[in-house]
C-alpha cells in the first residue's frame, strides 16, 4: 500500500482553511501535515474547525516536512515559500501566476533541483484549448476581466492611486496594457490573466482590460484567441466569497482538484 504524500499549506486565509478542511476530511491519497501563517493566532482559532488539528511552523520546517506544499500566502510572500520548497525538490502548488511572472527564476530553480511548480487555474476556464493552439501559432490573445468595484477596493494599483470606486454608477476601466503590466500593479487580482499568459503566447503579448463594473456581482473573465488551429471565445462568472470580494470560491476548488489530481487514478485534461 502507497503511503501519503504530505502536504502542508502556507497561508491559512480563504483559500488555505477551504484546503485544509478538504484534507481534514480526507483526499485519497493525501493527508494535511503542517501549516504556516502570518498571523499564528488566527491560525491557531481557525484550526480548531480540524478534526485533525496539525502543527504550526515556519516555512523553511514547512518545506522539510511536507511532500506537496500550498501556496495561499499573500503575493509578496510567494518566494518565502517558494524558494525552500523548490530548494528540497518537493512540489509547490500555488494560485499565484502573478507571483510566477514577478519571480520567473522559480522555473529554473525547480528544474535545478527537480522541483515542480503546479499552478492552479480552475478560476479560469479553457487553458487545455489555449496550450492546445499554442503548439502551433496563435495570433492573438486578449482577456476582458469586469469585477464588482468591491472585489477592486484592495488592488493595489486603486489603493496606491486613490481609485474611488464605491460610489461609481458606470463601468470603469482601470486598466488596459498587457497581462505582464497587469501581474505588477494588480498582484493579487489578475492571476488568471497571469496564467493564462503562460498558458500561450506569453503575458507580454496577452492583452489585459480590468474594469470595475457596479452592474456584476461576480468576477467575470472573458478571453478570446484567435490560432491558426481555432478561434474561441469563452467566459466564465467566479462568485466572489465573502471574507475577501476579490478571491473567487472556484479559486480554493481549484487547488483541492491540483491536489487530487496528484495521485488520482484518472486524470482529466492537465
Amino acid at each position: 500500500m502507497n503511503q501519503d504524500l504530505k502536504v502542508g499549506i502556507a497561508g491559512f486565509g480563504t483559500i488555505g482553511r477551504v484546503v485544509a478542511k478538504a484534507l481534514d476530511d480526507k483526499v485519497e491519497g493525501l493527508v494535511l501535515k503542517a501549516i504556516t501563517s502570518g498571523n499564528e493566532q488566527r491560525a491557531q482559532q481557525a484550526m480548531q474547525a480540524l478534526s485533525r488539528p496539525v502543527a504550526l511552523v515556519s516555512a523553511e520546517q514547512l518545506a522539510e516536512q511536507a511532500d506537496i506544499v500550498v501556496d495561499c500566502a499573500p503575493t509578496q510572500a510567494f518566494m518565502d515559500i517558494a524558494e525552500p520548497v523548490l530548494r528540497a525538490g518537493k512540489t509547490l502548488v500555488t494560485v499565484s501566476g502573478a507571483a510566477i511572472l514577478q519571480h520567473p527564476q522559480v522555473i529554473e530553480l525547480a528544474r535545478r533541483n527537480n522541483g515542480r511548480i503546479v499552478l492552479a487555474t480552475g478560476a479560469l476556464l479553457g487553458l487545455d484549448a489555449v496550450r492546445a493552439a499554442a503548439l502551433g501559432t496563435i495570433h492573438s490573445v486578449t482577456m476582458v476581466t469586469r469585477k464588482p468595484p468591491t472585489s477592486l477596493v484592495k488592488a493595489k494599483y486603486i489603493v496606491e492611486n486613490q481609485v474611488e470606486l464605491l460610489g461609481i454608477t458606470e463601468p470603469l476601466r482601470v486598466f488596459k496594457g498587457s497581462a505582464a503590466q497587469g501581474a505588477q500593479l494588480f498582484p493579487s487580482n489578475v492571476n488568471v490573466a497571469a496564467a493564462l499568459g503562460l498558458a500561450g503566447v506569453g503575458a507580454e503579448k496577452t492583452a489585459l482590460e480590468i474594469w470595475a463594473d457596479p452592474g456584476k456581482t461576480r468576477n467575470t473573465h472573458t478571453i478570446r484567441v484567435e490560432a491558426d488551429s481555432a478561434s474561441f471565445e469563452m467566459t466564465i462568472e467566479n462568485v466572489p466569497t465573502i471574507e475577501n470580494p476579490g478571491t473567487g470560491r472556484i479559486t480554493a476548488l481549484s487547488v483541492i482538484e491540483a491536489l487530487r489530481s496528484l495521485t488520482a487514478p484518472l486524470r482529466v485534461g492537465s
